[in-house]
């Protein structure tokens, strides 16, 4: 199922499952986090505020593509929207505050990435097929301009690399931004990222 045929009212109870999700993980503490699903030309995404494992219908607005500042959005659906807009292939966007994220983001921050290679659990992301792929998560710095930090996101995913670029990337010491082509897609991809997380930050090679 992609975006062209997903309904709003689909949309929004799928914004409101990952928030509890991602809720029952830990990945967004107090109100962090936000979750965005397609519908077509429209959006279903996580008002500012809220708390992700609480969330109920009036906590999701639905928004065009076309006209993505609405009052009561947080600052960081610009984030959103420029994704959507680099890839009209794509049905959701999922941000997370997983700790871990945060962290390797900022210990990695001089290098810009993260590298992904030798892991079975790689496989999750769509389009890659073998452990012995070379999988790139792009880290770019945070910063509270969120159209400046989008454009710096969007630059980096277009950045010519030898690797797979996988469907996400880390803002340093803030947290993973994970789409997919469907919400199970995102969400799939968001839990692939968790555990990748945790085999990259206990072995030796990646400690630097």
């Amino acid at each position: 199922m992609d975006a062209s045929s997903v309904d709003i009212e689909a949309a929004i109870s799928a914004v409101i499952a990952a928030g509890r999700r991602a809720a029952a993980r830990g990945w967004v503490p107090a109100t962090s986090g936000n979750f965005s699903v397609r519908a077509g030309e429209m959006i279903a995404i996580t008002r500012t505020g809220c708390d992700k494992g609480e969330l109920t219908p009036d906590d999701v607005a639905v928004v065009p593509l076309s006209s993505p500042f609405e009052k009561g959005l947080s600052a960081e659906a610009a984030l959103h929207f420029a994704r959507y807009a680099a890839d009209a292939g794509l049905g959701a966007v999922f941000h997370a505050h997983m700790p871990l994220a945060a962290l390797l983001g900022r210990r990695h921050a001089r290098q810009g990435q993260l590298i992904f290679q030798g892991w079975e659990l790689q496989k999750g992301f769509a389009g890659v097929g073998s452990h012995l792929a070379s999988v790139r998560v792009p880290i770019v710095a945070n910063d509270q301009d969120m159209r400046t930090l989008a454009v710096a996101a969007e630059s980096e995913l277009q950045r010519p690399s030898d690797h797979l670029i996988a469907p996400g990337y880390l803002i340093a010491g803030h947290g993973i931004y994970a789409w997919g082509n469907t919400a199970k897609d995102a969400q799939r991809h968001l839990e692939t990222f968790a555990g990748l997380f945790e085999l990259y930050a206990q072995w030796p090679e990646a400690a630097s």
